[in-house]
């Protein structure tokens, strides 16, 4: 009982996405508050 590999590609880039947004996110907070914390 194997997946086709189209909908096996899906859910790969569906978790993938569901895990690098929010992290992305965070890293570009991060990056913003670190900046307004040495620039004033």
């Amino acid at each position: 009982m194997t997946e086709p590999a189209s909908n096996r590609t899906a859910l790969t880039v569906a978790v993938w996405a569901w895990v690098a947004l929010p992290f992305g996110y965070g890293v570009y907070e991060l990056i913003r508050k670190a900046t307004q914390l040495f620039t004033g």
